[in-house]
């Protein structure tokens, strides 16, 4: 059976333009935009410069019957995709390229694109993302809809994944008896953060620890596990606690087993903070293993939304329609996941760097994951 490769999967995206201004193919259109940005490209005038220099390379692959297109055409095209269903695309081809990884952790959280207004909770266009921790893969993501939030968006990025087997982690923005069924529809677990916007749920956590400590842990079936890291002018302890549920917790919340505290402290410059954290869990895990999934859960923020500012500028990008900014947002994110699972040595900007120095470098990149 042929490898699929990208083009394959938008063969459902529909052409929005009309016919009359279909001069350039669609599929064209879309892989010039993932090869540029591929190549460090952050602006569709930077993705016309690329297409410009590397005409001839492109033309081994596109068939460009009205030569290259504008930058201008290709931001039209991108404001007038559907942003859902070109989402969908991305993430339908993600899942083909990992299909044999196994995944087991996704951490799932929000990123506001700054430079581009919107009406939703933040002010701006705000992306809810899946990432694969153990691959450093972006699943996929859903775009917040206006007068709405990540409680809303939660659900339907989960349902566009394969869940199964895996263990979501979400922060305290997605603790919701929704994001829970959708985590549980999917056939997998979930561990999620509580604060006070759910505070009869936390304040039940937090009662199940306080009682248990008041008696010292006496005929109650726990773990513990601890830790230290020092460096960069900080030292951090962590005591991670994890009991069964209390049988008393709120029946909304399908398939809760288990309660995590999480108590840190650090010594920043000689000043000494404590902080102490809850979540629960589907998953009836030892302390040291939830543990290790609530500090991994970060990944996404480190590893992914810092990444996405460092590499493609992405807060500092200026493109205002809401389609284009979100759609462009979805084209940065499987880039990151390209330049992640490449074996071109060197940080992900510098792998972009010498996709953009020679097109052999960009090759790999794209042969090794299916997109040529």
């Amino acid at each position: 059976m042929a490898r699929r490769t990208l083009i394959d999967f938008f063969a459902g995206l529909a052409d929005p333009r009309v016919p009359r201004t279909r001069r350039h193919r669609l599929d064209d259109i879309l892989v010039i935009a993932l090869t540029a940005m591929l190549s460090g490209a952050t602006t569709f005038e930077e993705v016309e410069t690329f297409a410009e220099a590397r005409e001839a390379w492109l033309r081994r692959f596109l068939t460009l019957p009205a030569g290259l297109p504008s930058h201008d055409t290709i931001y039209r095209v991108f404001c007038a995709l559907d942003r859902k269903v070109f989402a969908a695309c991305f993430a339908a081809w993600i899942a083909d390229v990992t299909a044999t990884l196994g995944l087991r952790h996704i951490a799932v959280d929000g990123k506001s694109l700054r430079g581009s207004r919107a009406g939703t909770f933040t002010g701006c266009v705000h992306l809810v993302g899946a990432w694969a921790t153990e691959q450093g893969l972006s699943l996929g993501q859903v775009a917040v809809e206006d007068k709405s939030s990540e409680v809303a968006a939660i659900p339907v990025l989960l349902k566009a994944l394969d869940s199964k087997g895996s263990l979501v982690t979400i922060d305290a923005a997605g603790c919701h008896e929704a994001v829970v069924d959708a985590v549980r529809d999917g056939g997998g677990d979930y561990l999620i953060c509580v604060k006070a916007n759910q505070p009869k749920l936390l304040a039940g956590i937090a009662a199940a620890f306080a009682a248990v400590a008041a008696r010292d842990f006496e005929a109650v079936a726990y773990t513990m596990h601890s830790s230290s890291q020092a460096g960069h002018g900080r030292e951090e302890e962590r005591h991670v606690t994890v009991l069964d549920a209390p049988a008393d917790l709120s029946p909304d919340w399908r398939g809760v087993r288990a309660v995590v505290q999480v108590n840190r402290e650090r010594v920043v410059k000689g000043r000494r903070t404590s902080t102490t954290h809850y979540y629960f869990s589907s998953l009836k895990g030892t302390a040291e293993q939830l543990g290790r999934l609530v500090r991994r859960h970060w990944a996404i923020e480190n590893e992914l939304h810092w990444c996405l500012d460092v590499t493609f500028g992405e807060d500092g990008n200026r493109t205002r329609d809401r389609n284009a900014s979100a759609n462009l947002g979805v084209v940065r994110r499987t880039v990151l996941s390209l330049l992640t699972r490449s074996k071109v040595k060197g940080s992900k900007k510098s792998k972009a760097f010498q996709a953009a120095l020679s097109t052999d470098v960009l090759e790999e990149h794209l042969r090794l994951n299916a997109v040529i």
